[in-house]
């Protein structure tokens, strides 16, 4: 099959692809950030199973398995926080420094840029 007939083979398809693109949209009750708790030392992963919500497709008649949406994200994103008292009472964002941030500018335009810390493992000042 030469490649004119290909592509007029696959036109709608792109075409129904690109204009339903816009209307998917994801389920109504995803999680958010809330999911993840505060025990008054750590951050708590979510509980997945509190999560899952029931697949709509089946596979020959055989639903398929649950999904537990956001699940694997907010159970990183416990594990990775710092601070977890920040998930319940954030810290007040100081004001920014407007001098510090033009001197870096200012350092990067003129090829005066500080190395970074060779001596240890950190890849930051």
């Amino acid at each position: 099959m030469n490649l004119v007939r290909r592509i007029a083979m696959l036109a709608p398809c792109a075409t129904a692809v690109l204009l339903l693109g816009g209307c998917l949209k994801p389920p109504i009750g995803m999680p958010d950030a809330s999911v993840i708790g505060y025990d008054g030392h750590r951050a708590v992963p979510p509980d997945c199973a509190r999560l899952a919500a029931p697949s709509l497709l089946t596979d020959g008649g055989i639903p398929r398995p649950s999904v537990a949406w956001g699940c694997a994200t907010y159970t990183n994103l416990a594990a990775q926080v710092a601070n977890p008292r920040d998930l319940v009472s954030p810290g007040r964002l100081g004001p920014a420094d407007a001098a510090v941030a033009a001197s870096a500018v200012q350092r990067y335009e003129t090829g005066h840029v500080i190395p970074l810390d060779q001596s240890t493992t950190r890849n930051a000042k």
